[in-house]
């Protein structure tokens, strides 16, 4: 018969923590939240570090090189989803390594003689309100003039107005030359009373736009994520398919680090995926593995190679493959057990494998539990989505904003490559669902509250880096009835708007 594990599978809401004492010098604007993203050996430091213990999701409903540029100016990073055309996913990560603080590439762009029906519809698809017109319709082609909202009145104007008659030509656009410093920018802009000034190289092709509301914006992101040259980090997801022609390429653009995109990396495909990177590359170019679930499955991927590994199987929201194929586990067990493994393994070999904890975070308190637990960063889909900066539409559905969200499993993202099964080319069924979120705004207001939290929630702890939450916290087991009572009861609410 099989082996029967009698752990209970738990997962975070099954968890509290118990506060600790708070000395005097355990302050909010003391702690730090530095984590290692990738493998070191003990008494070196790993060769990227994270900022802020937080990774974006390998899916198309998040991580795209907005959210990337985004998350990286905040101190995280993002892995650019895998399932696209490696010339697409390619170009994405060129993009954020091209940036630079203030300078925007325009992503939304039309010629003159598209409508005002293009214009209403490509602000209601970007949400950007800003759009250049070039001679070709790119975001790099010769600047034939910009659109705003001022220009047009949608309750007036005929929709299959031309916009070449009501955009701002060219000749009446105040610009910047390509090579101006932000300083200059922001001078020009301010001194011109404008609000967006478009930056042109000398024969008139668009390369960037700056926006006065960014202002303060570029002065407030002391955490940002840069390399050597002062450009962004960011992550690209691969499979174990085309790997061999994907990574190249990824590699080339520029990307930082790699991760294997699985719902199942306890599998010989990713060791022989880790091989090839290290037979190419050496240990100059990073890969993480997952996900896992328990000691074996980290020790697999430690031993072939891999620079971090992903703890989680079937506890994100959007995740079916518990119901669909019977395989999982809590995600707060198979975090605590991963962990143990982890440390056994470091004082063994003097190689430090950081652990990624990914799905199953629902409330904020969640994530100081998943770090106290082991974990050194976390990898979330459900709470970034919810952002402007992810890639997908803002809907009104029932009364409220929403956006869409879609698990990589559906067949909705097409993604069969990340199935470690060999076989077929496709997806015989599905283990994520389509679906939408509350959507929340902006990523940096709601990124601070999140990191308020979890920084008043430490103090509460008495630790002030992450190592020495793991150290010093306390967790305890909930019954439901204790969970009834942490919230608010015996009471009649008043009718408010709650934050989500």
């Amino acid at each position: 018969m099989a082996q029967i594990i009698n752990d209970i599978s738990r997962t975070f809401n099954e968890y509290i923590l118990i506060p600790g004492l708070t000395a005097k010098e355990c302050t909010p604007d003391r702690i730090t939240l530095r984590a290692p993203l990738v493998k070191f050996i003990k008494g070196s430091l790993p060769e990227i570090t994270l900022n802020i213990p937080f990774v974006s999701a390998i899916m198309q409903s998040v991580s795209d090189s907005n959210m990337a540029i985004a998350l990286a100016r905040n101190g995280g990073l993002s892995f650019i989803f895998g399932s696209q055309s490696v010339e697409d996913q390619a170009e994405m990560v060129r993009k954020v390594k091209k940036y630079k603080a203030g300078f925007v590439i325009s992503d939304a762009n039309l010629t003159p003689e598209h409508t005002l029906r293009d214009v209403i519809d490509l602000k209601a698809r970007t949400g950007f309100s800003t759009i250049g017109i070039t001679h070709d319709g790119t975001s790099n082609g010769r600047l034939l003039g910009m659109v705003t909202s001022r220009d047009y009145r949608p309750g007036r104007d005929e929709p299959g107005k031309k916009v070449k008659d009501f955009m701002t030509p060219f000749s009446k656009l105040v610009t910047g030359r390509y090579g101006i410093t932000l300083d200059e920018a922001n001078d020009i802009i301010w001194e011109n009373k404008i609000n967006t000034l478009p930056v042109i190289d000398e024969n008139q092709y668009l390369r960037y736009f700056v926006f006065r509301k960014d202002y303060e914006n570029h002065k407030d992101n002391p955490n940002e994520l840069l390399d050597t040259q002062k450009r962004l980090l960011v992550g690209a997801g691969v499979n174990t398919r085309d790997y061999e022609e994907r990574i190249p390429k990824l590699v080339e653009a520029g990307v930082d680090v790699l991760c294997i995109d699985s719902s199942d990396g306890f599998s010989a495909w990713q060791a022989e995926t880790i091989k090839f990177v290290r037979d190419n590359y050496g240990d100059s170019v990073k890969i993480g593995a997952g996900n896992i679930v328990d000691k074996d499955g980290f020790l697999y991927l430690a031993e072939a190679g891999a620079d971090f590994v992903k703890v989680g199987i079937g506890g994100g929201s959007i995740c079916i493959t518990r119901e669909q194929k019977g395989i999982g586990r809590g995600q707060a067990t198979a975090l605590i057990e991963v962990s143990h493994a982890r440390d056994e393994y470091f004082k063994k070999s003097g190689i430090y494998v950081p652990i990624c904890s990914d799905g199953g975070i629902v409330q904020d308190y969640h994530m100081v539990l998943a770090l106290a637990m082991g974990a050194d960063f976390l990898m979330m889909g459900r709470y970034f989505a919810r952002f402007d900066e992810s890639p997908t539409r803002k809907l009104i559905v029932g009364g409220n904003y929403v956006k869409e969200y879609w698990g990589e499993g559906s067949n909705r993202a097409r993604n069969w490559q990340r199935y470690d099964m060999g076989g077929s080319s496709n997806l015989k069924f599905e283990e994520g669902v389509d679906s939408y979120v509350p959507y929340a705004g902006k990523l940096k207001d709601n990124l601070d509250i999140t990191l308020g939290k979890i920084k008043s929630t430490m103090c509460s702890c008495g630790a002030l880096t992450i190592p020495e939450l793991k150290e010093v916290a306390k967790i305890t087991l909930v019954s439901s009835t204790s969970i009834i009572e942490g919230g608010a009861h015996d009471v009649i609410l008043k009718e408010t708007k709650r934050e989500n």
